[in-house]
């Protein structure tokens, strides 16, 4: 097992935990929390001995192979999966002793390595390598491409698959979805869900913890607290110890002023003085309460738009892309105040060329190349992705960037601002140069919220910025009233902040019918079609259609039928309350021909009927409309689905 015992450790000055004492068991799978600089990270680098700790031990097996993903990246011309191979140590030392055996010519040893290297998985190493690339976004052509040409955040993921690569009895994960798109962040979490060694995760996504941890180790007031379950789990525990906890401490700071008077009054009495003296030295004694600090240090909301046009934006039969290639073809969108746009699909498949689209981005050689993209003139865009925050000037402070975009802005008010994000007091003058990657983030979205858009344009908003920031994020966008389209992995920020989910696939941009609960299902269900497209027809008398047996036909149609039940239901439901209300409608119209009711005997009730009626009508005209947007989801969704014949 990985033993803390009484463990403390500083940085500088600075106290990051004292006495933390816990043990990890084997197979356990934990996630860390806490504030950014409160000792995640170091909690790993004394695990790798690269820190040492000022009191206590951290122990563990010496036959545990501990892997972890490596933050630098050498200049490497090898192919991509080579490096990713070398991540499991000992079958490269048996493929290095192979060679060694057959240059000395040496027949038994020959056959040992054979047998050893067959033990270890060896023959399917470079298949269990391409899955690991292939699950994390990348393509086949890419196995072979040298290292050194992949892109900063690439090759993060290269590092994340030669990490997961390692037969490990110790994983630790530091942040590893930030360089990730969400199918790969799923894929991720099926991966650490199988993962059958002791797991240590470093993150900031609620949905990724809850899916994969079984316990949560919170760093909070230099103290390391242990929870069971995941991390819904922890939040539930946590406000309810809160609660009570801040519940003793009102009660205990009473029973201080209380005691506290006492002794005041009565120390110089010769009368009291011994009771004052018990009561100081109760005082002393007892163990002092800390309040409960449940606030988020982050405080903001986004200011309401000047102005909020009809259409924001628009995008009328659009095809794009880069010099003769098509990203997104035939796209028609608009954009109006309210919209709350999340898009989903593959990496790759142009979410971020949709979004510098809809900004008016034409970097990199994005081109408009057929349709027009048109913006009223009042719109103002709200652009947030990760190059903006290459784009900052690192010798200027966040009140200097804020006084560039308002020459005219008080300080107080620029830094009343600031303050909602975190940047207070000095933190507010200091040169950006030094910020960590989540201070320089919520300082482009300080700066972004300033402008007051009306159409908010976010690409992975949530790297680098912790639970607090962007839950603080998720507050402020459910409470803005202009047009927002998000590009994220952090499913609890599209879920809470998006009302409309559309789908970019295949060059086009559709409607996604299900819910973002529902997505990971449909991303396994289309991974196994187009697995199941490329099967050649080794058994001609087994396929009926395009590589798919009969077994696989029947597997897949029961899947696909499994998808749609949702939705047969809510049509099913539909049609069953509109036959109920059309037959109360018929009953009150039937009651409402019938001359009689309208006697000066019978107002009451017809007044009375007509009031039902007016009700059911009301009903009715709801549920219809209910039915056919259940049944146009339904028609789409089908008609997105290959068909299996």
């Amino acid at each position: 097992m990985l033993q803390f015992n009484d463990l403390s450790l500083r940085r500088g000055h600075r106290l990051l935990f004292e006495h933390a004492g816990f043990q990890v068991f084997p197979g356990q799978k934990i996630g860390i929390t806490g504030a950014n600089g409160c000792g995640k990270s170091s909690l790993f680098a004394l695990i790798l001995n690269q820190l040492h700790a000022d009191t206590g031990d951290c122990l563990y097996p010496k036959h545990w192979v501990v892997a972890h993903v490596a933050q630098d990246m050498p200049a490497d011309k090898r192919a991509a999966i080579e490096y990713v191979l070398d991540g499991d140590t000992e079958l490269r030392r048996v493929e290095a002793a192979l060679v060694q055996a057959e240059a000395d010519d040496d027949g038994i040893m020959l056959a040992s390595l054979h047998a050893n290297y067959d033990n270890i998985g060896g023959y399917s190493a470079r298949s269990r390598a391409a899955q690991l690339m292939s699950g994390l976004g990348f393509s086949a052509r890419d196995e072979s491409r040298p290292v050194d040409e992949f892109s900063g955040g690439w090759q993060m993921r290269l590092n994340l698959a030669r990490a997961l690569m390692c037969r490990s009895d110790l994983l630790l994960l530091d942040e590893p979805t930030n360089h990730l798109d969400l199918d790969a962040v799923i894929w991720l979490e099926g991966w650490l869900r199988a993962y059958t060694g002791t797991l240590l995760l470093v993150s900031h996504d609620r949905d990724f913890l809850d899916s994969v941890a079984s316990h949560i180790a919170h760093i909070e007031q230099q103290r390391i607290t242990l929870y069971s379950g995941n991390y819904s789990a922890f939040e539930h525990i946590r406000a309810e110890r809160l609660a009570n906890q801040q519940s003793a401490y009102e009660k205990q700071q009473r029973e201080i002023a209380h005691m506290q008077s006492f002794v005041d009054r009565f120390r110089a009495k010769a009368t009291k003085a011994r009771q004052a003296q018990s009561r100081l030295k109760a005082l002393q004694r007892m163990q002092d309460i800390a309040p409960a600090h449940v606030d988020s240090p982050f405080h903001f909301s986004l200011r309401e738009p000047e102005k909020r046009p009809h259409t924001l934006l628009r995008l009328d039969h659009v095809n794009a892309g880069y010099a003769d290639t098509t990203i997104i073809n035939n796209i028609e969108l608009n954009i109006l105040p309210g919209d709350r746009i999340g898009l989903l699909g593959r990496n790759g498949a142009g979410k971020s060329t949709l979004i510098k689209l809809l900004a008016g981005s034409m970097q990199g050689g994005l081109m408009l190349q057929t349709g027009a993209r048109e913006a009223h003139k009042d719109t103002r865009i709200g652009y947030f992705a990760q190059h903006q925050v290459e784009q900052l000037h690192p010798e200027h402070s966040p009140l200097e960037h804020l006084q560039q975009l308002d020459p005219k802005a008080r300080e107080s008010e620029l830094r009343n601002h600031l303050g909602g994000f975190g940047f207070s007091s000095d933190r507010a003058l200091a040169p950006v140069g030094p910020f960590s990657g989540g201070e320089k983030s919520r300082l482009v979205l300080a700066m972004l919220v300033y402008q007051r858009p009306n159409l908010l344009l976010l690409d992975e908003p949530t790297n680098h910025l912790d639970l607090e920031m962007r839950q603080a994020l998720a507050v402020a966008l459910q409470e803005f009233s202009g047009a927002m389209v998000i590009v994220s992995h952090d499913r609890h920020l599209l879920r809470v902040t998006c009302d409309r989910l559309m789908l970019v696939h295949d060059s086009r941009v559709d409607d996604f019918p299900l819910s973002l609960d529902d997505y990971p299902r449909w991303l396994n269900e289309q991974n196994k079609l187009a697995t199941a497209d490329l099967k050649t027809a080794d058994n001609p008398e087994q396929v009926i259609n395009n590589g798919v047996t009969r077994k696989d036909r029947k597997r897949l149609q029961a899947e696909q039928r499994k998808l749609l039940q949702p939705l047969r239901k809510r049509v099913s439901q539909a049609e069953q309350k509109l036959d109920a209300l059309h037959s109360t409608r018929s009953e009150l119209e039937k009651q409402l021909a019938d001359p009689e009711i309208y006697s000066e005997d019978n107002k009451s009730r017809l007044q009375q009927c007509l009031l039902e009626k007016a009700d059911v009508d009301k009903q009715y005209e709801a549920v219809e409309a209910e039915w056919m947007l259940a049944s146009e989801a339904l028609d789409d969704f089908t008609a997105q689905m290959p068909a299996i014949e």
